[in-house]
């Protein structure tokens, strides 16, 4: 017999314990730190809140995921940015719906 309800959804990733704490220095030594951690911050609070309505831990596993892809990929978004790549040109996808009809 299991201690996990058979209904539980299985959560395919799992962070170390240490992630959030390692999350958010990484996020405070960031140059975006002014922004993105009172956002981690706030994205951690309610998945913090809805994981002790729902005994679930998903949403705080959900949190650090995000957020360690965020961090990753930063770099190639500044490249990006750095490139001078016009971008003005792309497809407003509302716009082009708002036409069809």
């Amino acid at each position: 017999m299991s201690a996990q309800p058979d209904h539980a959804p299985v959560t395919p990733y799992a962070p170390a314990p240490g992630a959030p704490a390692e999350l958010l220095a990484q996020l405070r030594a960031d140059r975006r730190a002014a922004q993105w951690v009172p956002a981690f911050e706030r994205e951690w609070s309610a998945a913090l809140e809805e994981s002790r309505r729902t005994f679930s831990l998903a949403g705080l596993y959900e949190v650090v995921r995000d957020w360690q892809g965020r961090l990753a990929h930063a770099p190639a978004v500044d490249a990006f940015v750095a490139s001078g790549y016009d971008d003005s040109e792309f497809i407003d996808m509302a716009e082009l719906r708002g036409r069809r009809r």
